[in-house]
């Protein structure tokens, strides 16, 4: 059974004991319960249950693993005889998180 769910504004596909890596949550420890009621689909034992805009009652269960950053990534400028040059890196956040249960409703 897996769910397609939406989460921060990005679409996931997720099974049971999947860990998956989401946008940050901010103020939340690493341990705690997250209940995402934004389910776009279903499918498992039954035919494929699909929302309008989310299936109703359906909702998946995770907890926190853990937070950490991405790999590095560098932004470098140039404009060729004008002596202009600019770098700059960015690590995005994110947070890994271990789903429980998929519960249909």
């Amino acid at each position: 059974m897996y769910a397609i769910i939406n989460y921060k504004g990005q679409q996931f596909k997720v099974q049971k004991e999947d860990i998956v890596k989401v946008p940050y949550i901010d103020g939340k420890e690493v341990g705690t319960e997250l209940e995402i009621n934004e389910v776009l689909a279903l499918e498992g034992d039954e035919r494929p249950k699909i929302g309008k805009p989310y299936v109703k009652k359906a909702k998946v269960l995770a907890e926190i693993l853990s937070h950490s950053k991405y790999k590095k990534i560098i932004i470098f400028k140039k404009k060729k005889r004008k002596g202009y040059s600019r770098k700059q890196n960015h690590r995005q956040k994110y947070t890994e998180i271990k789903v429980k249960d998929i519960i249909k409703g």
